[in-house]
């Protein structure tokens, strides 16, 4: 059995989240491993396929603020210390691969709502960490 010093728990900051955390804190307890809570923003010209002639860096900046307040509140509600809390900017599975590779991450723990075929390959971020992690992936399934 894997030992894992370093677990990484990504949450999308709803109320599932809590489901990610408690499966990532129950394998800390078992392998008395550090964990870190990511939380990756998307940028806002994804949404819009970067064709709006105007500066979104105000709704960024919002989007950010109000994402590191959520986190901390999962922080805090989890004990997690403040150093091991993360927001960042960019895709979903290449900022969690990224902070994995830089922070010696050796499990990282994601959301699935269990979607099947077709679906999973079109929209699944579960799907996309498990694809080109250099470490384990345990994708916890969402009721």
């Amino acid at each position: 059995m894997a030992i894992y010093k370093t677990i990484l728990a990504a949450i999308d900051l709803t109320e599932e989240a809590d489901q990610i955390i408690n499966r990532a804190r129950d394998l800390c307890g078992i392998h008395q491993a550090e964990l870190i809570l990511i939380h990756v923003v998307e940028p806002v010209g994804y949404a819009y396929g970067g064709d709006i002639p105007m500066d979104l860096t105000e709704l960024q900046d919002q989007l950010d603020k109000s994402a590191r307040e959520q986190l901390a509140a999962f922080g805090k509600s989890h004990n997690i210390a403040d150093n091991n809390l993360m927001v960042t900017v960019g895709r979903p599975e290449s900022e969690i691969h990224r902070v994995c590779e830089e922070r010696g991450v050796d499990l990282a723990v994601v959301g699935s709502h269990g979607r099947h075929g077709i679906q999973l390959l079109l929209g699944s971020t579960a799907n996309g960490v498990l694809h080109g992690a250099k470490c384990d992936v345990l994708a916890v399934r969402l009721s």
